[in-house]
């Protein structure tokens, strides 16, 4: 199965309330989804996520300095983005309960059987 398509809308999600609770930048973001069970993803798949993100104006961008090198892009949710994720996490609680109905409900139905 091709988990790509899936997994964008899912990440895109999870990247925002990443950033929804607190102003971070990418690396970081990168290793919260990693200690959440999303070990697959890389800078190399996050990047291009956070630039959709902005150009559709859910989170905008500042850069700062770090302690470590040169200065760090840092991500904040905008207006649109907390709206935006409020709606995404409406939307996923629903698809959770249908996709259980089916899978586990239904599974449980047939074992009395």
């Amino acid at each position: 199965m091709d988990k790509s398509q899936l997994m964008k809308g899912i990440l895109e999600g999870c990247i925002l309330k990443i950033i929804d609770k607190s102003e971070t930048y990418g690396y970081e973001i990168v290793v919260k989804l990693q200690e959440n069970g999303f070990q697959d993803v890389r800078e190399g798949t996050l990047y291009p996520l956070l630039l959709r993100l902005e150009k559709k104006k859910l989170i905008s961008a500042t850069y700062k300095p770090s302690p470590l090198g040169p200065n760090r892009k840092y991500y904040v949710l905008t207006r649109d983005g907390r709206d935006y994720l409020d709606s995404f996490l409406k939307s996923w609680k629903e698809i959770c309960i249908s996709v259980n109905q089916i899978f586990y409900i239904e599974n449980m139905k047939e074992e009395r059987i």
